[in-house]
């Protein structure tokens, strides 16, 4: 065209920009954006540069977006642009992209200035914005906003919200919002419901979820793999995996197939449960109707075979699936070698490792902590030691798992102060690297087992300063050592009972809750003054909501013998007499 002397129009460069897009070549539609008024003598204007915008948006170049818009917008070459509604919608959603969300809205309140007004998509890619930083209330309040605008919300305004709300867990706003959409005319679509099938599914409120799966249908509304999928996830992440294959079976019934990631979920999950059969019977029906198994599938299964303790089997399938050209990744290896550790074969577990660098496989942190702790379990302290200084020359972040298994490899070849050091250093490093509970019953051991049982308590007294609560396993080794170290033996009453004051002081009452649960199951009966700060933490309004904090006085209550105690703790909770706590304090003789 340029050889003819053709005059170029700018279509002719919009479909190339199109095109360019297509294709995934966002830096050529930005160099011929510029070669156009120079080499083609065709003036750009609003309708070219946003086209190269959304290009380059589309493509994930957020900064380099930036970058050309503030090239062209403030560019006395390009005066003859003049950024209308798209170009400004364009520029908030490559800043709430960036996570600039203030920027977004400073450019949002300045779009009237410019002569242009918002429209639905600026609100909705701003609420989306604002949700994504957790800045909710406002963009809910965005909605009242374009409202009063007089912009009638659509659909995607009130799924963005909707979505934010249940990830949340606030599932009472979010179906206010619901009912808000019926009344604006707008109706609920896949995308609603899906996201508040995925909030229900969060709360574990997996029946409601089923009866919210039912109402979509006579809603005319079809529910598609993500519906599926959301609630077959929240079935196996609650721990009802054949409940989440009675949503399979149902979902095939009516015509469509399971994909590769619910099986994966549920193989998965029914090994996790240790229903080994229910898993491989699974596995074949599905083979069997014809759904090629990919890596994520492969690997549950390998992973759900060694938790059986079936290594060689899981063998047999890592060779099938390379043999089918399914290349294992990070986690197949780490399953078989984790595996082979707890089958005591630690040759065989070695030899998976070095496969992994064969494959060219990379070897990340998990893999490390995997190798470290079962090198230490069987007593190859050396061994680990050698992998962990290759750890830290590679630069490869060390995990709480990889401190705690190399804490815990020194500590059984009897070098607590050694394991004592590595603990210093992860008291020094960021949060995410603090020692937790395991760490702690791992050294609390150590100490008891020396007899050092002041030594003990030492450590005790950091876990609690650093915000980590006992569990049961802390409670047996202090128990433990009472009963068997101490001169005259102790049932370790007292101890627990102390320990439990000190977390309802410190307002752990989860802690707390866990202590006097291991007391109960013990006949170790707390004193009557720590049942009644125990009560007065567990009863207060908010908590009493909370239907953990219920069932748990529920439990004390019925493992309580003294029918005064149990009138004493109704009396406390002051609840309806519908609650299941009143019905079972007042199932005695003595008057109220």
């Amino acid at each position: 065209m340029k050889r003819e002397n053709r005059v170029f129009i700018e279509k002719n460069f919009i479909v190339i920009f199109k095109a360019y897009g297509k294709a995934h070549l966002p830096e050529n539609a930005l160099k011929l954006f510029h070669r156009m008024d120079v080499e083609f003598h065709c003036k750009q204007t609003v309708k070219s540069f946003n086209s190269v915008l959304n290009v380059v948006i589309q493509e994930g170049y957020f900064n380099l977006a930036l970058e050309f818009y503030s090239n062209v917008v403030d560019s006395k070459n390009f005066n003859h642009v003049h950024p209308n509604g798209l170009s400004f919608n364009l520029l908030i959603k490559a800043l709430c992209r960036l996570g600039l969300v203030d920027q977004a809205v400073e450019v949002f309140r300045g779009i009237s200035l410019r002569n242009c007004v918002p429209d639905n998509y600026t609100y909705s890619t701003l609420m989306h914005g604002l949700c994504n930083v957790g800045r909710i209330d406002e963009a809910v309040s965005l909605l009242d906003e374009m409202q009063v605008e007089g912009i009638f919300p659509n659909p995607v305004s009130f799924n963005v919200l909707i979505s934010a709300l249940c990830k949340k867990g606030d599932l009472a706003r979010a179906s206010k919002l619901v009912d808000n959409m019926f009344l604006k005319g707008c109706v609920p679509n896949e995308v609603t419901y899906n996201s508040l099938v995925h909030g229900l599914c969060l709360k574990g409120k997996l029946d409601k979820a089923m009866s919210l799966l039912n109402r979509m249908v006579s809603d005319k509304c079809v529910p598609n793999d993500v519906t599926f999928g959301t609630l077959i996830d929240g079935f196996v992440k609650n721990g009802r995996a054949l409940d989440g294959v009675r949503v399979l079976v149902s979902l095939e019934e009516k015509g469509h197939c399971g994909n590769k990631f619910i099986y994966s979920s549920l193989i998965s999950g029914l090994f996790k449960e240790g229903k080994y059969e229910q898993g491989m019977q699974l596995w074949k029906e599905m083979v069997e109707k014809g759904c090629e198994p990919n890596t994520i599938v492969y690997s549950a299964l390998i992973d759900g075979l060694c938790r059986e303790g079936k290594t060689d089997e899981a063998k047999e399938y890592l060779l099938e699936m390379k043999k089918k050209g399914h290349l294992p990744n990070s986690f197949t290896y780490s399953s078989l070698m984790w595996g082979y550790f707890e089958a005591g074969d630690s040759h065989k577990a070695i030899q998976v490792w070095k496969e992994m660098a064969d494959n060219n496989c990379n070897h990340h942190e998990v893999c490390y902590s995997i190798l470290i702790n079962g090198l230490c379990k069987n007593g190859k302290l050396k061994e680990a030691l050698m992998v962990w200084k290759q750890m830290l020359s590679r630069g490869i972040k060390l995990d709480v798992v990889a401190y705690s298994s190399m804490i815990h490899g020194f500590c059984n070849a009897q070098l607590v102060e050694q394991g004592m050091k590595l603990f210093h250093q992860m008291l020094c490093h960021e949060p995410k690297l603090q020692p937790d509970v395991v760490t702690y019953n791992i050294l609390l051991n150590a100490f008891c087992t020396k007899n050092s049982v002041s030594r003990a308590i030492d450590i005790l007294n950091t876990m609690l300063d650093q915000g980590c609560d006992p569990d049961f396993i802390t409670c047996d080794i202090f128990l433990k050592t009472l009963r068997d170290n101490m001169d005259p033996p102790q049932d370790g009453r007292e101890f627990l009972d102390e320990l439990v004051v000190r977390l309802i002081k410190r307002q752990r009452t989860v802690g707390a809750s866990n202590i006097i649960e291991v007391m109960l199951k013990k006949f170790l009966l707390p004193k009557p003054s720590t049942w009644a700060l125990a009560v007065q933490q567990l009863c207060k309004p908010m908590k009493l909501r909370n239907s953990g904090y219920r069932d748990l006085l529920i439990q004390i209550l019925k493992l309580r013998t003294s029918d005064f105690h149990r009138l004493h703790f109704a009396a406390k909770m002051k609840v309806d007499e519908d609650e299941p706590v009143y019905r079972i304090a007042t199932r005695c003789d003595v008057q109220k």
